[in-house]
């Protein structure tokens, strides 16, 4: 079976786009789905390129269990519309610029990512950039309901409610 290539997109791919990727590919590894998955970020601008993920989105993560350090920024490409099933953006700026960029043929396979949340109401995921240690928390709790429903629908797998979820009523 060829895996669902999913890209996530924000705009300089330090924050929200990796915690994307990096939560997405722990998840569906740990729900035993890892294989059927391809994962990545990338940012609408360069200001990043080749830049690690912000140490406040790192430390974050990892204090979730979540490893980001080895990521490494990235500017969508022109070739990403082609290579990559859905296209992923953070916000609606970064779907309009994606739109922009997209042959219309791919215009398809761009949305939210937050269009797969269950649990919450917004449909961005804000930039925690210039907020405090709160703001990555919640760009985490938004990212965690979203990247498993995400793999719930494209997987046909049965998962359990996101980490630190508790289920039932």
């Amino acid at each position: 079976m060829t895996p669902h290539k999913v890209l996530f997109v924000c705009t300089g791919n330090i924050c929200r786009s990796p915690t994307a990727e990096g939560v997405a590919r722990e998840l569906a590894a740990k729900h035993g789905v890892d294989h059927l998955f391809e994962f990545d970020s990338a940012g609408t601008h360069g200001y990043h390129v080749g830049d690690p993920p912000d140490p406040r989105t790192v430390a974050a993560a990892a204090r979730r269990g979540y490893d980001l350090a080895h990521l490494r920024a990235r500017r969508v490409t022109d070739f990403d519309f082609i290579r990559f099933d859905r296209v992923l953006a953070m916000g609606r700026d970064h779907l309009e610029s994606l739109r922009r960029a997209c042959p219309r043929v791919h215009h398809g396979k761009l949305g939210l990512f937050l269009d797969f949340s269950e649990r919450f109401d917004e449909d961005e995921v804000p930039d925690p950039y210039y907020g405090g240690p709160h703001g990555f928390e919640h760009v985490l709790d938004l990212v965690e309901d979203a990247a498993s429903q995400l793999i719930l629908r494209l997987s046909g797998q049965r998962m359990d409610t996101a980490p630190g979820v508790p289920s039932g009523g």
